[in-house]
Parts: structure tokens; C-alpha cells; sequence
């Protein structure tokens, strides 16, 4: 009997990656359940012959109803729960929206998968953690802190997911990736600032870098993360943890912005301009991952290093630029 895989998000830009990780597994029928305020359906178009991708549904999982007819209608075995609201600024300016998405979505999901008898992995993210002055690399057991509304609905669904572990006996698994990056990654608003970056170095316009641009980021190829989220979410070994997902090596957003221009085909017109930070509260100075528990755990280490991603990610952005090609803007 087939695996079946609920991925909610599976339209975004991570989630594009997830699904077409587990349609490479044998015996597998996905199934996602995304409402495209942020994905689009475009990253799915790769996969719309494939008969284990058995069915996308339009709907967010804050309504519940909806939700809990899909998933019984569905009954996965395994949902790897990624949609949610995810841009910090728009958490800052209305709170209650996101907590709508990421909290009482997390909860409506859980309890569907409940009732299924579904494993649950939830994507979870670096930002819960105190990141106010860390020394080093940052473990699973970092203190956390939350510092804006989108951190803090994150951690809230991080312990209603543990807490079910712990009351029903559901296998779950809380995933933590650090800044995840490559093709189908949107190149505007807070998307990711290597997408940005390139698209902005390809059009020869300037780079505005937030604040000092001495703050560092890890940055994780999304290859990588989408392994990561299959294999933590599969393993039984996983059942109960908290996982991070990082590279385990940081950059300066300023040496970020040197390496996109140096390792561009053509000389850059771009140059680097510092501005005024849109949400200073929630910036953070150092972030650097320590992933050591996912690889002793899952035998999990990332593979794509930061100039080979960056190069298949300029590949995609150009190519997508000349084919004219929507959905990633």
C-alpha cells in the first residue's frame, strides 16, 4: 500500500521542493493542500502529468472544516504541515492574521491528523531562537525567543506539536531550518535575499542592504532543506525532536553581496547601498546553525555549498527572466 504524503504549503517555495522529493520515493501519492496567497500554482506545473501527485486543493488551513474533510477524505500517513504566514513585517502590522495562519492552522491540522492517525513534521523556523548575542553556533538547545508575532506563532506551534507527542502518543517531529534559498524562490518583498540580490545584479540595479550589512546569515541550498524535512519527517528516530537545518557556516549580507556580483558572468552595474531597516526590532546579528543533531540523528548533512548554489539559483532567474515565465515575482 502506497505511502500517502499531505504536504500543506506544497504550492510555496520550499514546499515546491518537498513535494518533488517525495514523488522521487518509491511507492508514494502525494497529495497538497495550499491556499496561493503565497505559492503559486506555476511551481507545480513541473509535476501535473505525474500520477503519484494525486490531488492539489485550494484551501488555508485556518478553516477547519475544510481541512478536516480533506484530511479524512485523503488519510495520509504522513503530513509535513509548511503552510503558514511568513513574512515578519506582515506579522508585525496584523498580528491576529498571523496567528490565524500559524497557530490555529497548526492546531486544526494536528487534530485532523489526529483523527487520521497521521505522523506530522512541522516546519518550524531559525527565528524562535534568542538571537540577541549568540557566540557561536546555534543548537537545538539555544534559548528561545521569539521577536516578532511570526516567531512567536511559530514556537506556539512548535509546542502544540511536541505537546502531542507527549499527550496522545503522535509521532511528530519540529523541523528549524536556517535561511533556505535557490530556484523558486520569490525575488521581491522579504523573499530571500539571494534571490533578490541576483535579480538586482542581473538588472544592474543597486543592492539595499538593511542596517550595517555586517550581520551574518547561514544560508541552506533548498535541495538540501527539502532532504532534510523528507528525511526528518520519515524517521522514527525523529519522533519527539527538535531538529535544526544549516549549512554551519555564516556570511556577512555585505560579503553576500560581493560574491553575487564577483560571481556573476558579466562585470555588475550594482551597487551596494545601506537603508533605514523596515522592522529593526526583529533583526538579527549573527546567525549561524549548528546541525550536528540532524546528521547524528537522520545521517543528514547539507551538500550544495553557498557559490554552487548561488550560481544554480542565477541559472534559474535568468532563465526564468528570458522565458518570460510567471509565478516566481
Amino acid at each position: 500500500m502506497p505511502e500517502r504524503i499531505l504536504i500543506t504549503g506544497g504550492a510555496g517555495f520550499i514546499g515546491r521542493w518537498v513535494v518533488k522529493a517525495f514523488l522521487g520515493e518509491p511507492r508514494t501519492k502525494v497529495y497538497v493542500l495550499d491556499d496561493f496567497s503565497n505559492g503559486v500554482r506555476e511551481n507545480l506545473a513541473e509535476f501535473s502529468k505525474d500520477p503519484k501527485l494525486a490531488e492539489v486543493k485550494k484551501c488555508g488551513v485556518e478553516n477547519k472544516r475544510a481541512v478536516d474533510d480533506f484530511v479524512s477524505k485523503v488519510k495520509p500517513t504522513l503530513c509535513v504541515h509548511l503552510a503558514a504566514q511568513i513574512i515578519v513585517q506582515d506579522s508585525i502590522d496584523d498580528p491576529e492574521r498571523t496567528f490565524e495562519s500559524d497557530v490555529r492552522g497548526a492546531f486544526n491540522v494536528l487534530e485532523a491528523c489526529r483523527a487520521a492517525g497521521a505522523r506530522f513534521a512541522f516546519m518550524s523556523t531559525c527565528m524562535v531562537y534568542d538571537l540577541a548575542t549568540p557566540k557561536g553556533a546555534i543548537s537545538e538547545s539555544h534559548p528561545v525567543l521569539p521577536r516578532s508575532p511570526y516567531a512567536a506563532a511559530k514556537l506556539a506551534g512548535e509546542q502544540l506539536t511536541i505537546s502531542y507527542y507527549h499527550a496522545y502518543g503522535m509521532p511528530v517531529t519540529v523541523m528549524r531550518p536556517f535561511n533556505t534559498y535557490g530556484p523558486h524562490q520569490k525575488a521581491t518583498g522579504e523573499g530571500g535575499v539571494i534571490a533578490i540580490f541576483i535579480s538586482k545584479q542581473l538588472d544592474g540595479s543597486d543592492f539595499n542592504i538593511y542596517g550595517t550589512g555586517r550581520q551574518t546569515r547561514d544560508f541552506l541550498y533548498v535541495e538540501d532543506c527539502a532532504e532534510f524535512v523528507m528525511r526528518a519527517s520519515m524517521s522514527k528516530a525523529a519522533e519527539g525532536r527538535v531538529l535544526n537545518a544549516a549549512a554551519g557556516d555564516d556570511i556577512t549580507v555585505n560579503g553576500l553581496a560581493r560574491l553575487v556580483t564577483s560571481e556573476a558572468p558579466k562585470r555588475s552595474k550594482s551597487k551596494i547601498k545601506h537603508v533605514k531597516h523596515i522592522h529593526p526590532q526583529s533583526e538579527i546579528m549573527k546567525l549561524l546553525g549548528d546541525a550536528r543533531e540532524a546528521e547524528r540523528v537522520l545521517g543528514w548533512k547539507p551538500k550544495v555549498p553557498l557559490a554552487e548554489g548561488i550560481a544554480r539559483t542565477r541559472a534559474w532567474i535568468s532563465e526564468t527572466k528570458v522565458s518570460g515565465s510567471g509565478g516566481w515575482l
